[in-house]
């Protein structure tokens, strides 16, 4: 393609550990390493009709139909031997622009990822909802890749991911795995999750929660006895629930409340910073696991203001953790800095206090972890793998 060496600049971003690649006309391609945007070097800027040449390219007839309807369209696009990326292929101010988000070829673990380990017995689950959220480009879709390996090597069960579009690619091992991507084998996130009801899945992994149609079929699916798996666009476990509620009318609320908090099994939400060396991003995690407290918090409307407090003791016995409890760690093991994770901290004055060993009025859930902590201290941290 004239202008635009495509194969050559996906190459240079997978080379220089890139998340994203932005094409627009007028500017060179830009890639986001590690959180910023840098220019590709010597590269000319790009003209419009040579991005819509290109844009046209990748699409398949359905998808160029899709993109003259909607104007924007989702893909996935492949390279032998370098790899996937997810595409989005937009118009703005009457041009074609486009982002692609790189692929990692292969799945990595929760310890190549610096996620906690109790995401090893929460993948184990065998019924219920598990949700990961959080902001774009936080690492969601890598999180779930690693669940659904992790059930793939140790469990016998048929998996079916629903995704828009497909990003990891799962090989079989202990499991079949079936992956069907929204516009190529199925019409919509809640055709494809009803007709998995009848596929006899015993996980099920929905790439989002997009509408109230999809979140009652995986509320029900989960009630009937399978895992279901999928990411919601919130911060934390406190507001993931209260946008789950919010969603149905409000006569449902209540009823809904009471399902939800028969089928949570954990939230997983996470924030990705850079790390210390400014070589890479490591993510700061919470994690909620259902107990008799999480729930009775999720019924109760007035008590869901108490999930925070709830994770915050929930170190020890359950391998729950707030934010701060998960910035701390990566703190003391020297993978952010302190000024990063004071920035991100949920409530930064009470961080530095703890920081210098203050005891502050909100300092009960933090007992439990301070144990659990000294424990760890005599271990090596594992190397830094780049999120």
């Amino acid at each position: 393609m004239a202008g635009i060496d495509l194969g050559s600049v996906l190459n240079l971003a997978v080379k220089q550990k890139a998340s994203d690649v932005h094409l627009k006309a007028g500017l060179p391609p830009i890639l986001r390493i590690y959180g910023n945007l840098v220019p590709v070097k010597n590269h000319e800027r790009l003209v419009p009709d040579d991005l819509a040449k290109l844009a046209m390219r990748l699409m398949n007839d359905t998808q160029k139909e899709n993109f003259r309807h909607n104007h924007q369209v989702d893909m996935a696009y492949s390279i032998p031997g370098l790899g996937r990326f997810r595409v989005n292929i937009f118009q703005q101010r009457g041009a074609v622009g486009m982002v692609l988000r790189v692929i990692p070829i292969k799945t990595q673990g929760f310890g190549e990822l610096n996620l906690p380990k109790v995401l090893e017995k929460i993948s184990m689950e065998v019924r219920g909802l598990v949700l990961v959220t959080g902001v774009t480009g936080s690492g969601k879709s890598t999180t779930l890749s690693a669940m659904i390996e992790h059930i793939n090597t140790n469990r016998s069960c048929h998996i079916i991911t629903i995704e828009d579009p497909i990003e990891f690619l799962h090989r079989d091992k202990r499991c079949i795995i079936n992956q069907r991507e929204i516009g190529v084998d199925a019409k919509t996130f809640a055709e494809a999750l009803r007709g998995a009801l009848r596929q006899d899945p015993d996980v099920i992994m929905v790439g989002e929660m997009r509408d109230l149609e999809t979140i009652e079929i995986a509320l029900m699916a989960a009630e009937t006895g399978h895992l279901v798996l999928s990411t919601l666009h919130t911060i934390d476990a406190m507001e993931t629930i209260n946008r789950i509620v919010s969603v149905f009318p409000p006569y449902q609320q209540k009823q809904i409340r009471i399902q939800l908090a028969g089928v949570i099994k954990a939230i997983i939400s996470q924030r990705l910073m850079p790390t210390k060396d400014g070589k890479g991003r490591v993510p700061a995690v919470e994690v909620m696991v259902s107990t008799a407290r999480i729930r009775e918090c999720i019924e109760d409307k007035d008590k869901t203001k108490d999930i925070p407090d709830a994770i915050a003791k929930g170190h020890i016995t359950y391998g729950m953790q707030t934010f701060d409890q998960s910035l701390m760690e990566l703190m003391k093991r020297g993978l952010i800095s302190y000024e990063e994770a004071l920035r991100q901290s949920s409530n930064p004055a009470d961080f530095a206090l703890k920081v210098k060993g203050i005891t502050s009025t909100s300092d009960m859930g933090w007992k439990d972890f301070e144990k659990e902590e000294e424990k760890k201290e005599d271990q090596p941290p594992p190397d830094i793998e780049r999120f």
